[in-house]
């Protein structure tokens, strides 16, 4: 009986663990209920929205992948214990050290990939937002500014539309070599085809960015029944741009006055300004509120 008391310990205490937190989240959602969130309208997206979200969901994976790394030995161990005990089964230890040790690699390689993943996401969001609020200083110039418009399976980083025309904007962010050779180690250099970074070269950004400029500019043509042309723009956050060609609006993100002097395919009427904007906002304006969020 004391043999019995003692292996049940444990699992009384986890049944515990379990169940103080459950009635805690029970009780403050009780007290909730008689609540409203004042805001009644939804608000636009923020610059990184995505990613935000992408972060969030990577955030969870790697507290599960944590915790499994660490209960998985001792489930093991327990399943061994409670066989060899209750059952008295004469089961090898080394099957279930085998089993303890492949979940024990499987959970540390998804927490590895995941711990990565999160890193490369939050570099994108700190240059998503560098570079947003740099572009919302344009509407002290009366641009309108969008962030993070979600398209078919991909979403635009920015859109500026000002009265010479409309600007899709792509964010990349990318991290610095350190070998100690000063500027060298921050120039890119676009040729009109790839970009020629100090130790690697990216093809791609170049053709997302002319991809999504020309998605948007059917959707807005569509959405408003006139043609709209959108220049893609290429922002590269935190490096010097050499452009030996001059075909693409490549830029580091700061001080984007100059895209409300560059001259486009047309200007843009007030009242035209208004109805592409009215598009934008339609389709960014989907965050919903958090507090006391229905569920």
């Amino acid at each position: 009986m004391n043999l019995l008391y003692v292996q049940l310990l444990p699992l009384a205490f986890f049944a515990v663990s379990l169940t103080v937190p459950l009635c805690l989240t029970l009780w403050i959602r009780h007290q909730r209920k008689r609540r409203r969130n004042p805001l009644t309208f939804q608000m636009l997206r923020n610059p990184g929205e995505s990613i935000s979200e992408r972060i969030e969901q990577l955030n969870d994976d790697i507290q599960s992948y944590f915790a499994f790394t660490g209960i998985m030995p001792l489930f093991c161990y327990s399943g061994f214990l409670s066989t060899r005990y209750f059952t008295n089964a004469k089961t090898s230890p080394w099957a279930y050290f085998a089993l303890a040790l492949g979940l024990l690699g499987y959970f540390t390689y998804r927490l590895n990939k995941a711990l990565r993943q999160r890193h490369n996401e939050k570099l994108g969001l700190d240059c998503e937002r560098a570079v947003g609020q740099e572009l919302n200083q344009l509407m002290l110039d009366g641009c309108r500014v969008f962030h993070d418009f979600q398209a078919e399976k991909f979403n635009i980083d920015h859109i500026v539309v000002s009265e010479n025309g409309v600007f899709a904007i792509e964010t990349k962010g990318r991290a610095k070599p350190d070998r100690g050779k000063g500027q060298e180690d921050a120039r890119v250099i676009y040729d009109g085809q790839t970009l020629q970074f100090p130790t690697w070269r990216e093809p791609e950004p170049i053709d997302q960015a002319k991809r999504q400029a020309f998605w948007l500019s059917e959707w807005l043509t569509k959405a408003v029944g006139d043609q709209v042309y959108v220049k893609p723009a290429l922002a590269l956050p935190g490096w010097y741009v050499d452009r030996k060609k001059a075909d693409l609006i490549i830029f580091n993100g700061k001080n984007p006055q100059f895209l409300t002097k560059l001259r486009t395919e047309s200007l843009l009427s007030p009242q035209m300004i208004q109805r592409i904007s009215h598009q934008l906002e339609h389709k960014c304006r989907d965050v919903a509120p958090q507090a006391y969020k229905k569920d």
